[in-house]
């Protein structure tokens, strides 16, 4: 008898998968990020390549530069500081406390995010100038707060704040509350507590909120010329002096000072990721 030939088995087709692939997924990201980020950016070294070292050096250190960098920097850093205490505070309250109006000041927070620029400078200004609503009771006092760097790192607290707090917020609604019990049933304080179970696991939130209203702080225009005054050497940001040397067509020398500025917030940003890096090392968490 001869064998009948045993039929190879069916191959089964693969389902059809309802979202695009890897490779059409991945040249999408890539077209959008060149578009959108990696050529707008080299367009700006290209730009500042046209001048020579000493034009270059001319441009980003000339006496107002330096002083809008001072501010500049400065006041973001302060801002994104005090935004740190106060945006973990807000996110606090928010998540472990009921009270009556809590939907109202929970959208309250997200208000600098929607409102023009424009109008949160006007708007602070109109509030904290000579003859605002609070500035008439604080400037007879001796307390300017507008038109002087003062009302700069103003404007630059109120359009950071949101950035720490729904930041931070999410990972406190996620926290254990079970660590904090078995913290208090071994006799822990209710400072030992927050600084060796709570703290731990809301800094690395800290730091990426801090990192964001920084950086959102450092790029700030709008809400900011409104209330600084804008006197050279004062009161001058950064972000004012490339926009005057735009509008004296000085292309060059604006995107140097841009240039400048991309540069330190990139290396800043850096650091902050490291330290975010050591921290979750140090902890044990999940990088």
């Amino acid at each position: 008898m001869t064998a009948l030939p045993i039929a190879a088995p069916a191959k089964r087709r693969a389902p059809a998968k309802v979202l695009p692939g890897f490779n059409l997924t991945l040249g999408f990201t890539i077209f959008y990020l060149s578009l959108i980020v990696l050529i707008p950016l080299s367009a700006l070294f290209f730009k500042t390549f046209t001048l020579t070292w000493d034009q270059f050096w001319a441009a980003v250190t000339g006496p107002r530069v330096m002083a809008s960098y001072r501010l500049t920097f400065g006041a973001s850093l302060i801002a994104a500081c005090i935004n740190v205490v106060f945006g973990l505070l807000v996110a606090w309250v928010l998540v472990r406390y009921n009270f009556f109006g809590k939907k109202i000041v929970d959208a309250l927070v997200d208000l600098p995010f929607a409102l023009p620029t424009a109008v949160a400078g006007i708007s602070l200004t109109a509030l904290l100038a000579g003859n605002g609503w609070v500035g008439q009771y604080l400037e007879p006092l001796g307390i300017v707060l507008a038109f002087n760097p003062n009302g700069v790192v103003i404007a630059l607290i109120f359009i950071g704040l949101p950035f720490v707090v729904r930041t931070v917020q999410p990972v406190l609604e996620d926290a254990e509350k079970e660590l904090e019990e078995a913290a208090t049933c071994l006799g822990a304080t209710r400072w030992q507590t927050f600084t060796r179970v709570i703290f731990p696991s809301i800094a690395p939130a800290l730091l990426t909120g801090f990192a964001m209203a920084f950086a959102r702080a450092i790029g700030e225009y709008g809400s900011v010329i409104f209330i600084a005054g804008n006197m050279p050497m004062v009161s001058e940001i950064t972000p004012l002096i490339i926009i005057g040397k735009l509008e004296q067509y000085d292309y060059a020398g604006a995107t140097a000072v841009a240039l400048v500025m991309l540069v330190f917030s990139f290396a800043l940003l850096l650091v902050i990721n490291a330290l975010q890096a050591w921290q979750r090392r140090h902890t044990g968490a999940p990088a």
